[in-house]
């Protein structure tokens, strides 16, 4: 479970979201802002993607890395779900980072392991 020190990380720090291509190749992009929504669910915007979401929809097993200054971090890993429409969309679309961006999508990652570093 998410705890209050885990999500102000989450929340205040850039994160690292690897997927995996339909080749078996691994893709990863930096993401400014996500949310944590409830439970173990964060919801990230999709305001720039293109090769992150067509992984998501063949295999939407995901992994996301998330640190601070001092180096103390976490691994999160779960599984993902895309949005283009819907309640996830106008949530992102709500939220006060994307303001004045186009957000085509949202995408909900259901966290399954939350693993602390060393």
């Amino acid at each position: 479970m998410i705890d209050d020190d885990l999500k102000k990380l989450i929340e205040s720090e850039p994160l690292a979201l690897a997927t995996i291509m339909p080749d078996g190749k691994p893709n990863v992009i930096g993401i400014a802002y996500v949310k944590v929504v409830k439970g173990n669910q964060l919801l990230i915007s999709d305001n720039y993607m293109n090769q992150t979401v067509k992984d998501i929809k063949t295999n939407p097993n995901v992994a996301l890395i998330v640190w601070d200054k001092e180096m103390n971090g976490y691994k999160l890993i779960g599984e993902a779900v895309y949005f283009s429409e819907g309640q996830w969309l106008d949530k992102a679309k709500s939220l006060s980072e994307n303001k004045g961006i186009l957000t085509k999508g949202a995408i909900l990652v259901n966290l399954n392991k939350i693993i602390k570093s060393a």
